[in-house]
């Protein structure tokens, strides 16, 4: 029981984790229309940020404050002066030039901070262990069980009560007509891809504690992530949470009882619902 409960913990601390990552992913493609390969690297730059700020003023809150901000200035860079030029592309357009911009970001990460692995560890506040059963347990971990839902509940109360939600909706379902009765559609897209950015740095800077820094840590990241997309359909809000707490679980109780085959059934669990689901659990809206 203990080892069970232990396990669903984890895997759902890493789903909330995978959630704030992927739901940024799935809102951008939800209401652009674009696959963003980049927001991987986005999600690592937000992670050596955050550890910057912490090597220079020794607080991890500091880092998490005004790390996602600067990642958001590159976000909405890249927005404007590339991702504008291929809105009325195919998808395949989309990927090249979202994978260039994340090599881009992989090597100018090694130039400035190198290729070497870098530990962050959790703020003083929540760096202790507490006892569940007799067993202890990262108070880390259960923050972030807690910070995923409330992040969660406020981008949804924000897409459906605030004004600027509803005109996000609006140019989701048909950006033509929302043009057309006056909405500013280009500024609402810039938007939402700094939204989208903001989203994958918080999700870096919260990853910092739990894995090692290293360049290369975005490309995992944005394979699980587009793996939760799919299965929770493709621009689906409600799809991303559920995806990723199904891949969080998958990740946490295959390595006890898969072994090696953990690595695999993520994308086991692909396959099947591209086999008899293709659309994914949930149909596209935010």
């Amino acid at each position: 029981m203990e080892i069970f409960l232990l396990n669903a913990l984890n895997g759902l601390s890493w789903g909330m984790l995978l959630f704030l990552i992927a739901v940024g992913l799935t809102t951008v493609f939800g209401v652009m229309g674009i696959l963003n390969f980049a927001h991987g690297s986005l999600f690592m730059l937000g992670a050596y940020l955050c550890m910057q700020a912490m090597q220079l003023f020794d607080s991890f809150w500091f880092g998490l404050l005004v790390g996602p901000p600067c990642v958001v200035l590159v976000g909405v860079l890249v927005e404007k002066y590339l991702l504008k030029r291929i809105y009325s592309r195919e998808i395949p357009y989309q990927l090249l030039l979202t994978f260039a911009v994340l090599l881009i970001l992989d090597d100018g990460v090694r130039m400035i901070w190198g290729s070497g692995y870098y530990v962050v560890e959790p703020p003083q506040l929540l760096s202790g262990v507490i006892s569940i059963f007799g067993q202890s347990y990262p108070v880390y971990r259960l923050f972030l069980i807690v910070i995923g839902p409330l992040v969660g509940f406020a981008l949804w109360s924000m897409f459906h009560f605030t004004r600027w939600g509803k005109t996000v909706r609006a140019a989701s379902f048909d950006n033509i007509m929302a043009e057309g009765v006056g909405l500013n559609v280009p500024m609402i897209y810039t938007g939402v891809f700094a939204l989208g950015t903001w989203l994958a740095a918080v999700g870096g800077a919260l990853a910092a504690p739990l894995q090692s820094l290293n360049p290369s840590m975005g490309e995992k990241i944005i394979i699980q992530s587009f793996i939760v997309v799919v299965v929770g359909g493709m621009g689906s809000f409600p799809g991303a949470f559920v995806g990723a707490l199904l891949l969080g679980m998958l990740e946490s109780f295959g390595t006890v009882f898969a072994g090696r085959m953990q690595m695999a059934l993520p994308f086991v669990l692909l396959a099947l619902i591209l086999l008899f689901k293709p659309t994914g659990l949930f149909r596209k809206g935010v």
